[in-house]
């Protein structure tokens, strides 16, 4: 699996410095962690969901979340893990045959049914990546971890935990610091296993009933915004080796506009002209400019991929995860120092760089180059953001 490889070779030699790498099973823990872009949430009682897999229907699928819990209702739980024991199969067939698969979670909905689905898989569990852990505490998150670690003596490879955090306890202001301290201090105890951690930001509002609309993003809803600040402060300490995902998007279409649009016309009109101006009015029109905004202030805020709900938002999303050229040298520049310190003026002459402050950053910075590529210096994102929506427009 390589990102935007739905681009051709002359695309990817204009476009790129340096082409993502090889997303492999193999990738190590915190590669993998950062690896895993755009995640398409897909309900587990769809009999479609593996064969869109198999018969690569869903432009840049590099993962995929089977939903067991709130996907599906109450009366079908049966069905559904009989549907996914039955699809997970079919991709064992396919992976021994020597097919690609992209990395495959399932959302259980509780310790019971994670302890049935583990049981009922038998091999076909090695097709997964890992599992999502919904509504997580230290109390039931200690249950799901520990069953976790006896799964893993009898797999072929690693199967990850994602934790959900997206109960009052964490986000409640009598409650929340301790609960967040409880809840890392019981992940620290499974670190190896744990690949994200993962936020509900459409519960957290929920609880308050909020929800905002597709002209805002969620770091506008203030009580999500301070609990986002709360988990980066608690969990994303790079020491740590903890990765967090951004929170889901769930808008994909729009009517009428209150607020001005976010896209500049420029980027589009000045690279691709009257088609370029088209593209972007359709990605006006399903809001994906409330998207690309919400992804930079993920970005901006420490936060690596995003759970999405609707295909069309695979491209866009991974697209603004390619490293500009200006960042990579920017920290190449950096790390060359050896964490020695000093101020030098950055390739591009518009700022300093700081050895010892922007390190992290610049580590950071690396393990995305290798996953998602060096955009070339004439090249920004803009550029695979129509390629990708030219590619959906034409299926």
């Amino acid at each position: 699996m390589i990102y935007f490889d739905y681009l051709n070779q002359e695309q990817k030699d204009k476009m790129f410095y340096l082409p993502p790498a090889d997303c492999s099973l193999e990738l190590d823990k915190n590669t993998l962690a950062h690896a895993l872009g755009a995640t398409l949430y897909m309900p587990g009682t769809s009999h479609r969901a593996i064969s869109k897999v198999i018969n690569n229907e869903i432009p840049g699928l590099i993962s995929t979340v089977l939903c067991l819990e709130d996907a599906v209702d109450d009366r079908e739980v049966e069905a559904a893990e009989e549907n996914l024991a039955l699809q997970l199969g079919t991709l064992l067939s396919m992976k021994e045959k020597g097919s690609s698969l992209p990395f495959i979670f399932v959302r259980i909905r509780n310790i019971e049914q994670l302890k049935r689905l583990t049981k009922a898989l038998g091999e076909s569990i090695n097709v997964l990546t890992g599992f999502v852990f919904p509504k997580f505490d230290a109390v039931v998150g200690s249950e799901y971890f520990e069953h976790l670690v006896e799964v893993n003596k009898n797999t072929e490879k690693t199967i990850f935990g994602m934790p959900i955090l997206e109960g009052s306890s964490v986000i409640h202001l009598e409650s929340g610091t301790e609960t967040l301290l409880k809840i890392k201090s019981l992940l620290d105890q499974y670190k190896d296993l744990v690949l994200n951690v993962r936020m509900g930001a459409t519960d957290l509002s929920g609880l308050y009933g909020l929800r905002r609309s597709p002209e805002l993003t969620i770091y506008d809803i203030s009580v999500i915004r301070d609990f986002i600040a709360n988990l980066v402060n608690v969990f994303g300490r790079p020491q740590d080796g903890y990765v967090i995902s951004g929170p889901v998007w769930e808008y994909f279409s729009t009517h009428t506009r209150l607020l001005k649009p976010q896209l500049r016309q420029t980027p589009f009109r000045e690279q691709f002209g009257l088609d370029g101006s088209r593209i972007r009015l359709d990605l006006l029109g399903r809001y994906i400019d409330g998207l690309l905004h919400e992804v930079m202030l993920d970005k901006a805020n420490g936060l690596v991929g995003k759970t999405i709900i609707h295909p069309s938002h695979i491209l866009p999303v991974q697209a603004m995860y390619a490293v500009t050229h200006e960042e990579y040298c920017d920290a190449k520049d950096i790390l060359a120092n050896g964490g020695n310190g000093g101020v030098t003026k950055s390739v591009y002459g518009n700022k300093m760089n700081e050895a010892k402050p922007h390190t992290n950053w610049a580590r950071k910075i690396m393990t995305l180059s290798k996953i998602y590529g060096v955009l070339n210096e004439r090249y920004d994102h803009t550029s695979i953001i129509y390629a990708g929506e030219k590619l959906q427009s034409i299926r």
